[in-house]
């Protein structure tokens, strides 16, 4: 039940943030939508760094000078695998006219919901990565540290559910429509979570390239779409000052909760 809920607080955070299309304006405004967005970038690069590669090398301490393998390796592979999803996977991110992958007929809606879609797969992996670190028995991983992980997701993952119901309500979606769009973005979460959970049960020696794995995914994620989009046009600086208190806050309850 304790990993259950685990799993499922990251999922949560969206659906939060979803609903804020109940209660607020039709759309954010640029500088909100700014801040959201630098905030995400800075709490998933601390969370790559902090609870996913370092854990990776600790893990694989007995193999010496080489125990950056592992996570070299798994990083790798996450960029690849997130680079495989943005050509194979039809998808439109917000502020674009044209889509990306394979031309197809699906509505901008659902395009949408599956830009962020992909982007939450990185996010999911992680909190099963760490959870699977937690209860293997492994002390670079801590359940109190697994949770860190999964509230600071989750509090990154609120104005990301906001940035993807919002624009919706805008574009003449109803409420409850948005809300489920920007919920369902998230439910891939729990999901990719419990499959690595899974996987890292029967394949113990792999946990440390699972781990970097989700960092990479993660990394490949901030900087190839997040970024970009909080620096773009005017007010940059917002972005970077949001940036800096993500990565703080995600840092601090890592370090205080790990």
């Amino acid at each position: 039940m304790q990993i259950f809920l685990g799993l499922m607080i990251p999922f949560i955070g969206t659906t939060l943030g979803s609903a804020c299309v109940f209660f607020m304006r039709r759309e954010l405004k640029p500088l909100v939508q700014k801040a959201f967005l630098g905030f995400a970038s800075g709490v998933m690069v601390a969370a790559s760094v902090w609870s996913l590669l370092i854990p990776a090398m600790d893990m694989s301490g007995g193999m010496g000078k080489f125990a950056f393998i592992p996570a070299a390796a798994g990083f790798s592979l996450g960029i690849a695998f997130l680079l495989l999803m943005d050509k194979i996977v039809p998808h439109l991110h917000l502020g674009c006219d044209e889509s990306e992958g394979p031309k197809c007929s699906l509505k901008k809606t659902t395009m949408l919901v599956l830009a962020v879609t992909i982007h939450n797969i990185p996010e999911g992996l992680s909190a099963g990565a760490v959870f699977a670190g937690a209860i293997s028995g492994n002390d670079t991983v801590t359940i109190a540290g697994a949770f860190a992980l999964a509230v600071g997701i989750a509090i990154q993952n609120f104005p990301e559910g906001a940035i993807i119901s919002m624009p919706l309500r805008g574009d003449g979606s109803s409420r409850g429509k948005a809300f489920l769009y920007g919920t369902l973005s998230g439910a891939v979460e729990p999901v990719a979570g419990g499959v690595t959970l899974l996987l890292a049960a029967y394949i113990t020696p792999v946990l440390p390239y699972l781990l970097s794995f989700a960092a990479g995914a993660m990394i490949y994620v901030v900087v190839e779409e997040l970024i970009p989009e909080a620096s773009e046009g005017e007010h940059s600086n917002v972005g970077t000052i949001a940036f800096g208190v993500g990565f703080v806050v995600m840092m601090i309850l890592d370090v205080a909760l790990g």
